[in-house]
């Protein structure tokens, strides 16, 4: 839906309109989103302000997957509502996935917001703003189709870009307000995805991630069957279009989804050099019925030997994972076996969260709810389990030399580069002599340098060039 009503119309129109601060929270799919408005922001006339409390138009990009992060949306929003009273010239906007599940209601709850809108209308940002420039207050939550002509987004990284190669999610997890929020799947053309990474590789990027909410699914709304009768758009195929893009050195791709990693997928990941031994497989839980509850569509077996899989092709591949605790009826024998998956696949890195009850979603009316003193209890828990098996999976790094993407200074500290390993581990190292490096004034982001590890945490490095 589309609804608009009177606002008081704030200063803007014209170039030089003024500054944007725009703060994102969630996933990488809200990063790229949050990338491509201010993209549109910025081709507008408007300037990245110096801080949030500054800006003329304040946008809020949000993730509602958690309720604290919906919550502290909500502080956030109580702050520059209290500035607009003061300034009616401020324009406060609300995006992403708690303005697509909220709607109209953000406004009863904010009446200073000018523009509500939904993650599909990301694109469409300018002409929002335009309709808030005649005085309407906006709010764009309806199915939209996300249109190709993706405009120019700003990057945050001058070496490493994420492409959205398809939107949505058709899955229907009892936990997920993801399908409800960010619509129906929609694959971007091949030819549309190749175009926008030969852009970035002309514009010296050297990695890029291809994105989606469930990237296994990519292709399958896309028309088109091969003499062999496989669907002619996969993942698969999708990064073998795109492989020989030249300037592009590294491409990785997320977020997968058990039930569609396939054999092949994996035989063409370690058969293409581009594509890094870096992959991001949630597993949800180390416990079948559990899994059956969620409606994963899969069983602790399988996604054992997916990982089989990977690791017989690329045996140092990185794994990294979802994984959600004290779902409604998990007991303490459910729990522990998710425990005991966790030390048994020896994950790089493993994002975890207590399960937290979503609107509009089957398991948050469940009866068997559990405590949030046990929510705590197994989350603390896992935590310490999943840095300790991160920290065993580091030791394998010390004293090897690692080829590492150089993506920028260390923040906390100038004398310290930083950088990725092919396998996605964040590595630091000393600046190298000036006489060093492809311009003969040192190192620039974007080269490619081996450095010799001699130090080692749960998810970092640190060593000299090699």
């Amino acid at each position: 839906m589309t609804a608009t009503q009177p606002s008081a119309p704030p200063a803007l129109g014209g170039p030089g309109r003024g500054s944007y601060w725009i703060t994102t929270f969630g996933c990488q799919m809200n990063k790229a989103d949050s990338e491509r408005m201010a993209g549109i922001l910025e081709g507008m006339g408007y300037r990245e302000a110096n801080a949030e409390l500054e800006a003329d138009l304040v946008l809020y990009n949000t993730c509602t997957i958690r309720d604290n992060a919906e919550q502290k949306v909500y502080s956030y929003l109580g702050r520059q509502a209290q500035r607009k009273r003061a300034n009616p010239h401020l324009t406060l906007v609300v995006a992403g996935c708690v303005a697509q599940q909220e709607g109209e209601s953000l406004l009863r709850r904010v009446p200073e917001l000018d523009l509500v809108m939904g993650p599909q209308h990301a694109n469409r940002l300018d002409t929002l703003l335009g309709q808030v420039e005649q005085g309407q207050q906006v709010v764009a939550t309806g199915e939209h189709h996300i249109l190709e002509d993706i405009t120019t987004a700003r990057r945050d990284s001058q070496v490493c870009a994420w492409v959205n190669v398809i939107y949505g999610c058709n899955e229907r997890c009892t936990y997920c307000v993801v399908p409800s929020v960010r619509g129906r799947e929609q694959s971007r053309l091949p030819e549309a995805i190749r175009l926008e990474m030969e852009g970035l590789a002309a514009r010296g990027f050297r990695e890029i991630t291809l994105l989606g909410q469930n990237i296994d699914a990519y292709g399958r709304d896309l028309p088109g069957i091969t003499p062999e009768g496989r669907r002619q758009h996969t993942l698969t195929d999708l990064l073998q279009a795109v492989h020989d893009v030249e300037g592009i050195e590294r491409i990785r791709f997320a977020t997968s989804h058990p039930r569609y990693f396939t054999e092949r997928l994996i035989d063409a990941c370690a058969d293409l050099p581009k594509v890094c031994e870096h992959f991001h497989i949630p597993f949800q839980s180390g416990d079948d019925a559990v899994l059956r509850a969620m409606a994963r569509g899969y069983t602790v077996d399988r996604y054992r030997r997916i990982i089989e899989r990977i690791r017989s092709r690329m045996p140092d591949a990185a794994i990294s994972a979802d994984v959600i605790v004290a779902f409604p009826g998990e007991t303490d024998a459910q729990y522990r076996r998710t425990l005991e998956l966790v030390e048994e696949i020896g994950f790089d890195q493993v994002n975890t969260a207590a399960y937290s009850p979503r609107p509009n979603t089957p398991a948050a009316d469940w009866p068997d709810q559990l405590s949030e003193a046990v929510k705590v209890e197994r989350l603390q828990a896992l935590n310490a389990l999943v840095e300790r098996v991160a920290r065993q999976r580091s030791e394998r790094y010390r004293g090897r030399v690692e080829q590492v993407l150089v993506e920028g200074i260390n923040p906390r500290d100038p004398a310290q580069w930083m950088g990725r390993t092919r396998t996605n581990r964040l590595t630091f190292f000393g600046a190298p002599l000036p006489e060093s490096g492809r311009d003969g004034r040192g190192l620039e982001p974007g080269d490619l340098v081996n450095v010799s590890i001699e130090e080692v945490r749960a998810f970092s490095l640190s060593g000299t060039l090699a």
